[in-house]
């Protein structure tokens, strides 16, 4: 026991003169077991970090909205992007051409506002601020392309029998929590007879059908757009230019 005392407090004594060694940016050891001293700087730092300019196309598309939703107010977002699109396409080459150059130049200043940052890091600083920034950056890519694809009008999937049936059900049910309602609703569709149950599936390929009719649509407007990238892999690209 004496031993371990020690042992408790020669590991103590070291976190002391770890967290004084990084009184700087006021990071302290976790607990005198913990050998390696994060510093806060990173987290404070990671909120500070230059971010990337938006698109030319996407820099259109945000002064333009709100012009749009004030000359057509019963729009839906779906169909005043379509409106941005089209007024995309008819811009003269002349005003494009301004998106772009402050496109490049505010990516210019984005590069060198990023190096200089970096260079304000030590090596060891560095190296944890990247790690934490593509842990960031992994956990919003998904809501970022959402809000993006939002933005740009794409279609909603199409539902299953399943997920229609239960939209449907839970907005008429309203006793109980939201989960007994799940479970209520999920065992009143295992008892549907085949014939109920064939119109949600009835519905779910109607669905479907409109789906694909939209994103079709969709996907030569952003073909048109220079968003290529949006487009599905198996989507061919003549089947776009042809149309």
């Amino acid at each position: 026991m004496a031993l371990f005392r020690g042992m408790w407090g020669a590991l103590r004594a070291l976190g002391r003169s770890g967290a004084e060694m990084c009184a700087g940016c006021g990071g302290r050891l976790p607990s005198p077991l913990s050998l390696v001293c994060i510093p806060k700087c990173f987290s404070s730092n990671l909120g500070n970090y230059p971010k990337k300019p938006m698109t030319s196309y996407l820099r259109f598309s945000t002064e333009q909205l709100p012009r749009f939703k004030a000359k057509h107010p019963d729009a839906k977002l779906s169909e005043l992007i379509r409106k941005i699109a089209a007024a995309w396409r008819e811009l003269p080459d002349a005003e494009k051409k301004v998106y772009e150059a402050d496109f490049k130049a505010d990516w210019k200043a984005y590069k060198e506002a990023m190096s200089k940052f970096k260079d304000q890091l030590t090596p060891t600083q560095l190296v944890s601020f990247e790690k934490e920034v593509r842990q960031k950056r992994l956990k919003k890519k998904a809501s970022i392309k959402k809000k993006e694809l939002m933005l740009l009008g794409k279609p909603k999937r199409p539902r299953s029998a399943y997920n229609i049936y239960v939209s449907e059900s839970f907005q008429e049910t309203k006793d109980g929590s939201a989960s007994g309602r799940l479970k209520s609703i999920n065992e009143a569709w295992k008892n549907l007879s085949s014939d109920e149950r064939q119109a949600y599936i009835q519905l779910a390929k109607d669905d479907r059908i409109r789906y694909d009719n939209e994103m079709k649509s969709w996907e030569e407007q952003m073909a048109e757009v220079g968003r290529s990238d949006l487009i599905r892999r198996n989507v061919r690209r003549s089947d776009i230019t042809e149309n």
